[in-house]
């Protein structure tokens, strides 16, 4: 039976971007639905030899990008998203806010919604921006809208109405996403090696071939590539990882999970307790000093401050030989392991590969094991055939032509001038902003200060910089703007950011998204926006890593039912301020610019950076598709370091000697009395600010470290209401109250201690709160430690600090404390928890009202459980 659409467009099915997409696919519709999303092959278009199409050839064998996407199963499975029974319908005011009477704070998060027209809805906001506004002044407005999203671009997303505000020329409280994904490399690697702007390895020009052709093996350190690229570039890694096993690389994964990829490409895999990582290294270095088995030579011409790193390694600053079973105490990583480990490892040219860290990266501390790994690929030469650090996703990050271990494509397409989110520069952050790590002190009316503006897209050198919150003459943040309402299931501490949304203060908080779900059921007002699929837009793929290319994105369906675009939205508020005058006059055409739709995509598409010669505008609208060939000689291109390590006065790094600072001169001048980050990486038990060690003494009432990685069948927040997920057997796990429950890794010695099996319900626990998960018992997390992804939707049955969450959102319950004193970053993994098992019936009579919500198993949290029937 042949399939016949009535209808086909392209989709970016890429989650997470900010002007750069990925995942280009096919969305086929049939009578008005979406029925099915599938690849596109390039070949309808285009031939191998218009690509310029490139092929690897290493050891016997060869490996090439292939002529369709490479879509993961998020991507394919995104039309049970589109209609979840979770989808916002139309406007929803909180039934006990009454923006012209009492308000009840005290109630979000448990209240219901009533339905009201856009009018009213647009003229509430606006009423309340010019209420703020003349009561409070400007920075009491706090514009929340990060990372974690759909990638949209002239539609909105990301930050729109902070754009609206700076438009308006009043400002508002920006808040500034932090280096999330990079929190270790960004705090840390910086001040090693520089590598702006994210602190990992940014030149990977050719680094694929160069694995290919020179490296034994590959270390993933922290690293699921099977899971972590689905949101930013689809299966090109996988298909990596089978080739070097093919071509006989070994893959040694060291990480506390046997996670997807260690499950199928390990041939060795190493647990080590999570955040342990730093002793692991240190031991590793002790191996190489002892035995004499490192690159000595190299240190003196390339590295500074190598002699500070060996004193403290050897025991001669503080008494204590950094040995094998030093570390193994720590880590709990057998010391004969990590002496192979070692010797291996200076015997052969070994790289090491990243889904930028995960787990590894975004704990307290997390700048040692960071600073560490460059120091020990520095001991081996960094930079020569086959010894390289190098990542699995997000080719051409920042539309860097460097950051791309694949062949790279002569054109990096840009959306920026059609981009219609908050692009986070200096200027737009301007003087009042907020790192996404601090947002709960700064709702809660707190005073504090930090350094550097925490955008993963600024130099070193803005680390240096004090702020400070609120500035002076400033009022306390009266009204909150969310367009990425995920805060308390992404980020750290997620019910204190409970307690201060739901404070007095806050009088208005509004919410524009899709999904009934995380911080949009606290919002006092709702505003619904629609999915990809339902808007006209232009995107790119620039990190699939198989080649560039820009398209436009028709509607595939109508809106549902009342929704609205980001960017719509926020010109309906734009225009219903204009009725106040003054300042507001004329807004609306401000913000447009006086361009339709096609004109702004249109200028979008012109100034790109494509050819137009080549493709003019008219001739796109029609192809609607532009592939940039790969660059023509690509292979003759120097590979990774190669040129510093061959010659590094001429290629010298962003540090002040231009050489890899062991020594960091940097913090040792700006930062002197900071015991967490000093100026040579150490090995970090506790500190004023966290105790999350196992020899802490919160160690005997939360023995566990808690591993949460980025999700395997979700991006962040996004995809957890997806029905054909939700079937695997990995993904939820169905409790005896028929409620899919996010599941809790144990070992079995960790099970039968607690009492635990398969299929039992479970809180994780801390002093910050609990979180309900399903039981899973297996070897595939070893003992000590216990995972559960991160991203789960909130579903909370005790709201606040102490309370009960039960969709398994364990960001919940991590610490609200930052990376380190001086390093604003997230701390989301690796945190001490209890587990014991719960009684779903008993706590079903205890909060009734909560477990008794409407629920659909098939697809999670449902939008009619909060909303008063009509």
């Amino acid at each position: 039976m042949s399939f016949i659409a009535d209808k086909t467009v392209y989709k970016s099915m890429g989650f997470c971007g900010v002007g750069d997409g990925a995942n280009i696919a096919n969305v086929d519709v049939k009578d008005g639905k979406v029925v099915r999303i599938r690849p596109v092959h390039y070949d309808e278009l285009y031939t191998k030899e218009d690509l310029n199409y490139w092929t690897i050839k290493a050891r016997g064998s060869q490996f090439e990008p292939g002529m369709k996407s490479l879509l993961p199963p998020l991507s394919l499975t995104y039309k049970n998203r589109i209609y979840s029974k979770n989808r916002v319908p139309y406007p929803l005011k909180r039934v006990d806010w009454d923006p012209n009477g009492e308000r009840h704070p005290e109630t979000r998060g448990e209240s219901r919604y009533e339905r009201i027209s856009w009018d009213e809805a647009l003229d509430i906001v606006a009423d309340e921006i010019k209420r703020i506004h003349d009561a409070y002044g400007p920075a009491s407005i706090l514009c929340q809208g990060g990372g974690h999203a759909e990638t949209k671009n002239a539609t909105g997303t990301h930050g729109v109405q902070t754009a609206m505000f700076n438009t308006l020329g009043t400002g508002c409280v920006v808040q500034a996403r932090n280096a999330d994904s990079w929190e270790g490399w960004y705090w840390g690697g910086k001040y090693v090696w520089g590598n702006d702007p994210v602190g990992e390895q940014v030149q990977l020009t050719n680094v694929l071939k160069d694995i290919a052709e020179n490296s034994d093996a590959v270390l993933h350190w922290g690293c699921d590539l099977e899971t972590t690229p689905w949101g930013w570039g689809g299966q090109l890694s996988s298909r990596t990882a089978y080739w070097f096993t093919e071509i006989g690389i070994k893959q040694i994964f060291i990480c506390p999970e046997l996670n997807y990829s260690a499950a199928i490409h390990a041939d060795k895999w190493i647990p080590v307790l999570p955040n342990t990582d730093a002793a692991l290294q240190l031991a590793i270095a002790y191996v190489w000093m002892t035995e004499g088995t490192f690159d000595r030579e190299y240190l003196e011409t390339h590295t500074v401050g190598y002699d500070h790193l060996e004193r403290y390694v050897l025991g001669e600053e503080d008494g204590v030989p950094k040995t094998p079973k030093w570390a193994e105490e720590k880590c709990h990583v057998p010391s004969y392991t990590i002496k192979a480990l070692a010797r291996y490892w200076a015997k052969h040219s070994v790289s090491i590969g990243h889904g930028n860290g995960g787990g590894y990266i975004r704990s307290c501390f997390s700048h040692e094991p960071a600073r560490l790994e460059i120091c020990l690929l520095a001991m081996q030469g960094v930079g020569k055939p086959g010894a390289n650090q190098f990542k699995f996703l997000e080719k051409s990050l920042f539309y860097d032509p460097t950051v791309n271990p694949y062949p790279r494509s002569e054109v990096i397409p840009s959306t920026f001038a059609c981009f219609k989110g908050a692009l986070l520069d200096e200027q737009m952050l301007g003087k009042n902003f907020v790192p996404q790590t601090l947002i709960p002190n700064a709702i809660g009316g707190e005073k504090f200060d930090w350094y550097g503006h925490t955008m993963c897209t600024f130099g070193i050198s803005d680390q240096l910089k004090p702020f400070q919150f609120p500035n002076p003459g400033n009022q306390p943040i009266h009204m909150v703007w969310s367009t990425g309402p995920c805060w308390q299931t992404c980020w750290n501490g997620g019910f204190r950011f409970q307690d201060v949304i739901r404070s007095e203060a806050v009088e208005c908080y509004i919410v524009q998204h899709q999904w009934m779900e995380n911080d949009t059921n606290f919002a006092d007002l709702i505003l619904p926006v629609t999915t990809k699929v339902e808007e006209y837009d232009l995107n790119n793929d620039i990190e699939s890593g198989q080649f560039n290319m820009m398209y436009l994105e028709e509607p595939a369906i109508e809106p549902f039912c009342d929704a609205r675009s980001d960017y719509a939205i926020v010109c309906g508020v734009a225009k219903s301020l204009e009725r106040f005058g003054g300042i507001y006059a004329g807004l609306h055409d401000k913000i447009t610019e006086g361009l339709t739709d096609e004109e702004l995509l249109k200028r979008g598409y012109e100034m790109s950076g494509i050819p137009l010669d080549q493709m003019p505008w008219e001739k796109f609208k029609q192809q609607k598709l532009w592939i940039s060939p790969t660059v023509k000689g690509w292979e003759d291109e120097p590979a990774g370091l190669i040129g510093f390590y061959e010659d590094p006065e001429s290629h010298p790094f962003s540090t002040p000697s231009g050489k890899i600072e062991i020594y960091s001169t940097l913090i040792a001048d700006n930062f002197p009395d900071d015991a967490e980050r000093g100026p040579v990486p150490h090995w970090v038990e506790e500190s004023p600010l966290h105790h999350e060690r196992i020899t802490s003494d919160r160690a005997q009432e939360y023995p566990y470290l808690l591993m949460s990685n980025h999700p395997r069948w979700r991006v962040h927040a996004q995809h957890d209401d997806c029905i054909w997920l939700r079937e695997i057997q990995t993904c939820k796990v169905v409790g005896p109250d028929g409620y899919a429950y996010e599941p809790i890794w144990i070992n079995p010695a960790d099970a039968a201690e607690k009492g635990l099996k398969n299929g039992d319900v479970a809180e994780l626990f801390n002093e910050r709160g609990r979180v309900l998960g399903g039981i899973i018992v297996t070897e595939r997390i070893m003992p000590g430690a216990l995972y559960q992804d991160h991203g789960a939707r909130v579903d909370t049955i005790v709201p606040g600090t102490g309370g009960l969450d039960r969709g398994g959102a364990n960001n919940m319950i991590c610490p609200s404390a930052t990376t380190s004193k001086n390093c604003a970053g997230e701390v989301t993994n690796s945190f001490l928890v209890g587990i014991r098992k719960v009684d779903v019936f008993e706590l079903a009579e205890q909060y009734a009202e909560a477990f008794g919500r409407e629920y659909d198993p098939a697809c999670g949290l449902v939008a009619s459980a909060r909303i008063e029937k009509e």
